[in-house]
């Protein structure tokens, strides 16, 4: 994969999310066709892991550094083609490794799923990353692949069989099982504070441009399932997704980094079927009311310290092994062009989405990373469809238990 000392190194390993892409990582390539390092700050920790995988410094070894200190980070890039990281909340820990990457042209993937970091990462370091070569790709997990896949593949058969993009796509989640970790809550509820107390940051998370180049901020008036709606498409009621906010945003940045392939006036929305009837609509209703409620709590000091100590989970906490291998997500678009032609596809991922089919897409997206050339995708912050595109849909179905069909 290169010449330096390693092809992947796992920053965060101890992390709920880091310990899975390890263990997948022990699992997976034991046979020296890859090599991988554990690093974090703690030792001990780092130790502990290493143990209960079964592993030793020969299968997985490790590296020390820590988030605050930046001659460590840098010291840590030097040894990698490809810096995985899981070190959230970013926007209170990620940008120096990002930083580090981008100074030493190391390639970089990592989970958030923050809009207000990621363009403050774009705004800081994209020249600078085209300069060394670094490749930055944020979002490689649940949000947001499926959803930026997912589009890049309706849009191919779009053009396959109409010879135009859809100018018009929707995703709706037909199906999901699985749990929520404490470090994606703290993530969200790290925005939540943060928008709370700044008026433009809430101008800027309502954008559904915010994380596009300057130069290609289109008009188009983009709609946003806020409450319970009822979808002609699907036939069905809909409700709010709470991971539209990341997703929508990094769909409009691939169109924009394809320099507008799908249209300036590509419109693309994403909500979650609750079904038919009175209890669609019912349901709708409560899982709007939640997500509100959610939101409206997270931004109240007192409410917010009884949430995060009370009731949410806290960082390191997250869905158990079997709810892990028993989860499963299968998510629906459907896509329309200027001449109203219709083009459906479906996505479904084998394991929960938020930890076992994130931990898997976050691995394979850097090694997809690490075999793409800078001949095919030079430096620069990129959204997974833009750096990589159809290769890591291939990989993610024949690794990954991802499908991508038509529907």
């Amino acid at each position: 994969m290169s010449d330096k000392e390693f092809d992947v190194i796992v920053f965060g390993a101890t992390s709920f999310v880091g310990q899975i892409v390890c263990e997948y990582l022990h699992n997976e390539y034991q046979d020296d066709a890859l090599r991988w390092a554990a690093a974090g700050r703690s030792e001990a920790k780092l130790r502990e892991l290493q143990n209960r995988l079964g592993a030793t410094d020969d299968t997985m070894p490790l590296r020390i550094a820590d988030a605050a200190d930046g001659d460590s980070l840098a010291a840590l890039c030097r040894q990698t083609r490809v810096m995985i990281s899981t070190v959230g909340p970013y926007a209170l820990y990620g940008e120096p490794m990002v930083k580090a990457c981008v100074e030493t042209g190391t390639d970089y993937c990592d989970l958030t799923g923050e809009t207000q970091w990621i363009q403050r990462m774009v705004e800081t370091y994209s020249e600078q990353a085209e300069t060394t070569g670094a490749r930055i790709v944020h979002c490689c997990g649940f949000d947001s692949i499926p959803s930026d896949l997912g589009v890049l593949f309706l849009q191919q058969a779009a053009q396959s069989e109409f010879g135009a993009p859809c100018t018009n796509v929707k995703m709706r989640v037909k199906a999901m099982r699985g749990g929520a970790s404490g470090g994606t809550i703290a993530s969200l509820i790290n925005v939540i504070r943060e928008a709370s107390k700044d008026p433009a940051l809430r101008k800027a998370l309502a954008n559904p441009y915010a994380i596009c180049p300057e130069s290609f901020r289109p008009k188009t008036r983009q709609h946003n399932v806020k409450s319970a709606e009822f979808d002609s498409d699907f036939n069905a009621w809909v409700a709010p997704f709470v991971m539209a906010a990341i997703n929508t945003r990094v769909v409009h940045r691939s169109n924009a980094l394809a320099g507008g392939a799908w249209g300036e006036g590509f419109r693309y929305d994403e909500a979650v079927l609750t079904g038919k009837g009175l209890k669609g609509r019912m349901g709708a209703l409560s899982m709007a009311a939640g997500i509100g409620g959610l939101m409206v709590g997270g931004a109240i000091p007192p409410t917010r310290w009884l949430l995060e100590r009370f009731v949410l989970p806290k960082p390191g906490e997250g869905p158990s092994k079997d709810e892990q291998l028993n989860g499963f997500f299968d998510l629906r678009f459907i896509g329309r062009t200027e001449r109203n032609e219709v083009v459906k596809v479906k996505v479904t991922g084998d394991r929960d989405p938020g930890y076992g089919s994130t931990a898997k897409m976050l691995t394979h997206a850097a090694l997809c990373l690490g075999e793409t050339s800078r001949e095919q995708r030079a430096g620069g912050i990129w959204t997974p469809a833009t750096a990589m595109g159809e290769t890591l849909i291939e990989r993610l179905s024949l690794h990954a238990g991802l499908t991508f069909e038509r529907s």
